[in-house]
């Protein structure tokens, strides 16, 4: 029998995505502005949206967009910036600290669920398997590939 990889890791990532989706659903945010805020949930200062342009590698009017309706809907604040008034700086409201405590317990909530029953020693090898995996395929666990570097394998 034919094992598909590639088609089990898809239904795994469907999971976990899909109950990501449904908190961001209750907190009426779409998907793209939850990256957002999981990207801003790791930043030790505000950044700027040329940061989030970098990041994602998305256009200044999207990511405008984004932080458009993110404030309208008060997750975030643009600021100017002290030092450089040119520069806003994105800063997260209470609503948007209580979305991003939100979506981490639903991470962690999905970290359980993938390895339940699995015993510790079948977590660290579920663990390296993923990482030997990523690594065959190319890239990095701590990196994603961008378009550019896939199509040049």
């Amino acid at each position: 029998m034919s094992v598909h990889y590639g088609h089990l890791l898809r239904i795994l990532h469907w999971c976990t995505d899909q109950s990501m989706t449904n908190a961001l659903e209750n907190m009426e945010l779409t998907a793209a502005q939850g990256h957002i805020m999981g990207f801003l949930a790791h930043r030790k200062e505000p950044p700027c949206p040329r940061d989030i342009e970098e990041a994602f590698q998305l256009s200044h009017p999207t990511v405008s967009g984004l932080l458009s309706r993110l404030e309208k809907k008060d997750f975030i604040q643009l600021r100017p910036d002290e030092h450089d008034r040119r520069c806003k700086r994105i800063h997260v409201l209470p609503k948007g600290k209580e979305c991003m405590e939100n979506m981490h317990q639903v991470i962690q909530n999905n970290e359980k669920r993938l390895v339940e029953g699995f015993t510790a020693e079948e977590q660290a090898l579920f663990a390296d398997f993923l990482n030997r995996a990523i690594a065959n395929m190319g890239a990095s666990p701590c990196r994603k590939q961008t378009h550019k570097e896939e199509n040049s394998q």
